[in-house]
């Protein structure tokens, strides 16, 4: 049974967040939250927080019970949200373009279940 969380909009680069999500992927849920709470970085944050949201929806499921210490990181993915551009004055009257990036963070945790001997 797999069960999937998605964060919209988040206000930080997905080439930063994309750090955080490579060393959650596969790991057991408990490690990932580990991970997630022990790194002191802005995306890890956010990531965990999509992370705990996932874990919630596989737990309150009615039709599937699930605890935490059955669940895995199947699939940690994060995609380019739109881009606010924004002009900074520069020098002799020019102006510079600022990019500010958002993303979609997407997490799916799975008990594994097919896998298992």
């Amino acid at each position: 049974m797999e069960k999937q969380a998605i964060n919209k909009f988040v206000r930080i680069s997905a080439f930063k967040c994309r750090e955080i999500t490579r060393l959650i992927q596969g790991k057991t849920v408990s490690e990932a939250l580990a991970l997630t709470a022990l790194v002191p970085r802005k995306a890890a944050r956010l990531v965990g927080e999509t992370l705990r949201s996932a874990v919630a929806n596989a737990e309150n499921d009615p039709n599937h019970q699930v605890s935490r210490e059955d669940l895995v990181v199947k699939e940690a993915t994060v995609g380019e949200a739109p881009t606010l551009k924004r002009i900074r004055t520069k020098a002799r009257g020019m102006a510079g373009r600022v990019r500010k990036r958002s993303s979609h963070i997407r997490i799916v945790v799975s008990d594994d279940a097919g896998n298992r001997n």
